[in-house]
């Protein structure tokens, strides 16, 4: 490599930005009927791809409690979340602007409790209860995918154990 392409090189890897902090949620549920645990895809408002709850950082406020108020928000799901990120994933976001910047985004677990038909987003997303292996392969994002296998696997190692039969059934 000569001296010309390297300096371009470096001075190219000094200008890229470090990627934008935002918040999201893999909201979940255990399926009362089959006890089948179901995760929270939704679609976003501008491509209506499958993705999960997500924002920006709000001042003075924790980052899990920004993404279970965004899950509320987008989804209209109340419920617990954990305060220890679950995982990350990064995604290329087109700002209104039309400039496209690369999000980081730190995953929070959010157990839901309770859903409302109310919620600020209702008009302008779909939502839908899908397995861990579903969500997997609607959502675009690499990372994301992976921690859909991995929230799969997670679920599956801390399962309620399931009720015995009668001996004589």
């Amino acid at each position: 490599m000569n001296l010309l392409s390297r300096l371009a090189q470096d001075v190219g890897l000094m200008l890229r930005r470090p990627p934008r902090q935002q918040y999201g949620a893999i909201c979940h549920r255990r399926n009362k009927k089959h006890g089948d645990v179901e995760v929270l895809l939704l679609t976003s408002r501008d491509t209506g791809r499958w993705v999960i709850p997500k924002g920006w950082p709000m001042e003075g406020k924790k980052a899990y409690a920004v993404a279970e108020r965004e899950a509320f928000e987008e989804a209209g799901v109340r419920g617990t979340v954990q305060k220890e990120p679950f995982g990350f994933f990064h995604y290329e976001k087109k700002l209104k602007n039309g400039v496209k910047v690369t999000c980081l985004v730190q995953v929070h677990l959010l157990e839901v409790a309770d859903l409302t038909k109310n919620f600020p987003e209702r008009e302008s997303r779909k939502l839908e209860w899908v397995s861990p292996e579903e969500a997997e392969k609607r959502v675009n994002e690499i990372e994301l995918k992976q921690l859909f296998v991995a929230f799969g696997t997670h679920m599956a190692r801390t399962a309620p154990p399931l009720p015995q039969k009668a001996a004589n059934s």
